[in-house]
């Protein structure tokens, strides 16, 4: 059987051609088409979208939410469901020290919040909304190189 260096090469390939492994769970060499390898990768990339859900319930007006920091750079999905609506509410980031580049929060609320205030906790804050109806959303990237939060959506 030939080395790997010793096969011809291609420049292209479709999802039907083979790739040698080794496959630990059986003790030998396998073949596995390309399709077979995609489909496994696209399910570790979307896998729970890489958000971890955060939740909240406020009580009353004036709250104030903290988010938790993900030490992996991981996302933050926060699940906002006061009792009612109410006239003020503010979202802390983490700390700037604590963020990730390309890090993302999503926010969705079940109820309005007249005046929202979203604090940067040491990073700048540029684009979040200052008002929320109810069941609307917003999602916010933090930019490592300029310590920058920018609304994505």
């Amino acid at each position: 059987m030939p080395s790997i260096n010793q096969l011809s090469a291609t420049a292209t390939v479709a999802a039907g051609d083979l790739l040698a492994l080794w496959s630990t769970a059986n003790g030998d060499t396998r073949k596995v088409s390309l399709s077979v390898v995609a489909a496994y990768i696209q399910t570790l990339l979307t896998a729970n979208s890489g958000f971890i859900t955060q939740y909240s319930a406020p009580a009353a007006t004036g709250f104030s939410v903290t988010i938790d920091p993900v030490t992996d750079g991981g996302s933050v999905r926060l699940l906002l469901t006061p009792i009612a609506g109410y006239a003020a509410g503010t979202i802390v980031l983490p700390a700037l020290a604590e963020c990730q580049d390309g890090q993302e929060l999503l926010v969705s609320t079940t109820q309005a919040v007249t005046t929202l205030t979203v604090s940067g906790n040491g990073a700048t804050v540029v684009g979040a909304p200052t008002t929320l109806a109810a069941n609307a959303f917003f999602r916010l990237q933090f930019d490592g190189v300029l310590n920058t939060w920018y609304r994505v959506g």
